[in-house]
């Protein structure tokens, strides 16, 4: 049973900045590259970052590339996202899942509860 919090959300202006975390369990969480998505209102989730287990590759939507940074503490259990530079259109619920590298897309199909990125002109 895969378990995931995201927390970390919250309002900010274009330009600012929030950290979002996530915490997993129900995995070997060291085993499994992490990568956070994001759905904003009325349009489908899509990804936006992606670490390897060790944490030695990332990849990243070109949409965010240059503004985020994800990183992960294993033995934390914890995976990260660094948000810069925020925009308007960052606004969405961010989810981390487990991802397959090969597609940057959820491994197991659990989804944790979101946590809301409002961002204000």
């Amino acid at each position: 049973q895969v378990q995931l919090g995201e927390s970390g959300g919250g309002r900010v202006q274009a330009g600012g900045s929030l950290r979002l975390s996530c915490a997993a369990s129900g995995r070997t969480f060291s085993a499994y590259t992490m990568g956070w998505f994001r759905q904003a209102p009325g349009k489908e989730r899509e990804f936006v970052a992606a670490i390897t287990w060790s944490g030695s590759n990332t990849s990243y939507a070109d949409s965010v590339k240059g503004r985020f940074t994800i990183s992960r503490d294993n033995a934390k259990n914890t995976v990260y996202l660094q948000m810069n530079s925020l925009k308007p259109e960052d606004t969405a619920v961010y989810y981390c899942a487990h991802t397959r590298w090969t597609t940057m897309t959820p491994l197991f199909g659990s989804w944790g509860q979101g946590t809301q990125v409002t961002v204000s002109s």
